[in-house]
């Protein structure tokens, strides 16, 4: 029986990609033991339960790259952490730990490698996360999304999988009437999905928000928007929550209604998000978010527009330019076709199951 420990989230760039790991696992190992350890008071102690795993919490948070009080807290945090971390493994006995990125990520699978646990890494991005480069040294194996990643780890170590996305967008299928029609949507008109990932985006919302009046007057199109859950209340009485071709949503519980509904999708370039619109075949509108290490999501944003796969609009620019951006492509059948067409290059809708394969390989040695 595999015992396996899955560490890290965040975000939903870090939980949704862990979840369709284990969930390969268990198809490939229905006995297999799987235990989430994620970071207290994060979103991945709601979600992961919900997905049907036991999932157990450290009280680690993240070094602000900016001056605050709270990095005076970060090594007492730190240390406990790794005090907790050390409990866990110490209980559980992995065969092996699988790390995807986050706070957890990092006491986790340092840990288990002084106890001689085997270890994995799942790389989302195009540009390596700090915590995996430190922990790359001591792992077994690296699966990464993009090319020329023997920049941050060693290349022997390194196998390109793409990245784990939700098993019902990876393998499903649905028409647009019904996917429109699930979301409380017109069936008829064309849509336009905005999103700023699971936590919101704030200038996403504020652009979104500053051209409501063309929105409103535009009854050929509608609009799905999730706000995220921090902004819900700022936004759920706007005037656009009250227009006919808007729906406002503070997160989307059902991404494939919302994928497979959308003509075009406007959102963050994180790394699961492109591997989501690349297997589903979306036009999109890419805004990278400007808070991010190295400023990897325009990177990931790049490899896109230079396959002519998408378009990208900086958010320094998003106010002004968004509903010139939005009507240029909703406008035009061709661009978008095109866009959707070339984004399939980028997709991998097996990630998950080839991870699964080598977490399992190392296991059974």
């Amino acid at each position: 029986m595999p015992r396996i420990i899955i560490s890290g989230g965040g975000t939903g760039g870090h939980i949704f990609p862990a979840i369709a790991i284990a969930d390969a696992i268990k198809q490939k190992a229905p006995d297999a033991e799987i235990l989430f350890v994620g970071a207290n008071g994060r979103m991945e102690m709601e979600r992961v339960p919900k997905a049907g795993y036991v999932i157990m919490g450290l009280d680690v948070v993240g070094f602000q790259r900016k001056f605050t009080l709270k990095n005076l807290l970060f090594p007492f945090k730190l240390a406990k952490s790794m005090w907790q971390a050390v409990q866990i493994v110490r209980s559980f006995n992995p065969d092996i730990a699988v790390g995807v990125g986050g706070y957890a990520s990092g006491p986790v699978l340092r840990i288990a490698n002084s106890f001689g646990v085997k270890t994995v890494l799942q790389e989302q991005n195009s540009y390596a996360g700090v915590t995996n480069k430190l922990l790359a040294k001591a792992a077994s194996l690296i699966c990464v999304a993009y090319d020329k990643m023997d920049r941050f780890f060693p290349a022997s170590k390194i196998i390109f999988t793409g990245n784990p996305i939700r098993k019902d967008l990876a393998h499903g299928t649905m028409s647009v009437t019904d996917a429109r029609l699930n979301l409380g949507l017109n069936p008829d008109k064309k849509t336009i999905l905005v999103f700023g990932g699971s936590l919101g985006a704030k200038t996403i919302n504020e652009a979104v928000a500053h051209h409501a009046e063309t929105i409103i007057a535009d009854t050929n199109v509608q609009w799905y928007w999730q706000v995220g859950g921090g902004y819900f209340d700022q936004y759920k009485d706007h005037k656009l929550a009250q227009a006919p071709n808007v729906k406002v949503v503070g997160f989307i519980e059902d991404m494939k209604s919302a994928y497979f509904a959308a003509d075009l999708v406007v959102c963050r370039a994180g790394a699961l998000t492109i591997s989501e619109l690349a297997v589903m075949g979306k036009a999109s509108i890419l805004v990278p978010s400007p808070n991010v290490a190295e400023d990897h999501q325009t990177v990931n944003a790049m490899s896109l527009v230079n396959k002519e796969a998408a378009m990208m609009l900086k958010d320094v620019e998003i106010k002004n330019n968004f509903i010139s951006d939005v009507n240029k492509l909703m406008s035009d059948d061709n661009m978008r076709q095109r866009f959707a067409t070339n984004i399939k290059y980028f997709a991998r809708n097996d990630a998950a199951e080839v991870i699964a394969d080598r977490v399992l390989t190392l296991i059974n040695g």
